[in-house]
């Protein structure tokens, strides 16, 4: 992911609202696509069928874990509500101020990617682990711990707010692929040694936190790890069509890179002002020089 050769420095008010913009879309889109509860039901089901195939149970022994274990599972809900708010938009801000010419890269490759997750979430309901009957062996951990935070027993909302979420918007996890992304950045980006274990512990332990709260298949953390794959080999062509559509509606002068001084025009080196004068008004001023000494 080479920043682009032209790249200039990102300016923080076009920057803000496009950001506001892509994420009250993916908020709005959540909260309008909710999908079919028996159907939701049906997908998360089949999930479960096909890790077993696989032999693969990752989700079982983690929520146990977290479930008997207080110690765990309630710093494992603090970080599945809170840690996708504060730490995604903090390696954007980083990228910003210290990484400007990666910065416009990594952006479209973050919303590229989040956009690919809501059209999983609207083709794909899926029902998550929690929400299945209790013969599947899964205990709400957000709903057990619910005293001890500000969600509510229904999802990871704040209190009350639960009707007002999607949930069943499992597959794909962006819990995994944003947690993904950050640490991609802070690997390629941080330079110290603490990035670089950071960039590797914090997805490792969303993905854990993910299972073990109850809330997402290994599955979904599978495919949010490969919609940032995706969202990553589609970002250069939709940043391509962003730049030629940004140079269709820009001014002409900054569009065509043409100088803003009219054509004919000099500017006197050495003026703290640059001031103007036609090409052909300094010949005539030194031809008149000329003749003078020649007087």
């Amino acid at each position: 992911m080479q920043p682009p050769q032209h790249a200039t420095r990102p300016r923080w008010w076009t920057e803000l609202p496009l950001i506001a913009l892509v994420y009250g879309a993916y908020t709005a889109g959540r909260l309008i696509v909710r999908g079919d509860e028996s159907r939701a039901v049906d997908h998360g089901l089949s999930l479960l069928r096909i890790e077993k195939a696989l032999h693969l149970n990752a989700e079982h022994p983690l929520n146990r874990l977290f479930t008997h274990t207080p110690a765990l599972g309630i710093p494992a809900d603090f970080l599945y509500a809170s840690l996708h708010y504060l730490i995604t938009p903090a390696v954007l801000i980083w990228l910003f101020h210290r990484r400007p010419t990666h910065y416009r890269a990594a952006r479209g490759w973050l919303m590229t990617s989040t956009l690919l997750g809501l059209i999983g979430f609207t083709f794909l309901p899926t029902c998550p682990p929690r929400l299945l009957a209790p013969v599947y062996g899964f205990t709400d951990t957000m709903a057990q711990y619910s005293s001890y935070g500000w969600w509510g027993g229904e999802a990871s909302a704040p209190r009350g707010m639960g009707g007002m979420t999607n949930q069943f918007a499992a597959m794909p996890s962006l819990h995994v692929g944003w947690a993904l992304w950050c640490g991609v950045m802070l690997w390629r980006l941080g330079g110290s040694r603490l990035t670089k274990t950071a960039a590797v512990a914090y997805p490792l332990t969303i993905t854990f936190v993910v299972m073990g709260t109850a809330n997402h298949y290994l599955l979904d953390a599978v495919a949010g790890a490969a919609v940032m794959g995706l969202g990553l080999l589609l970002s250069k062509p939709v940043l391509r069509l962003a730049q030629r559509v940004r140079s269709r509606f820009a001014p002409a002068s900054s569009a065509t890179g043409a100088p803003i001084v009219s054509p004919g025009c000099e500017t006197s080196a050495g003026e703290r002002i640059p001031g103007q004068r036609t090409s052909s008004g300094t010949r005539a001023e030194a031809d008149d020089s000329a003749a003078s000494t020649a007087r």
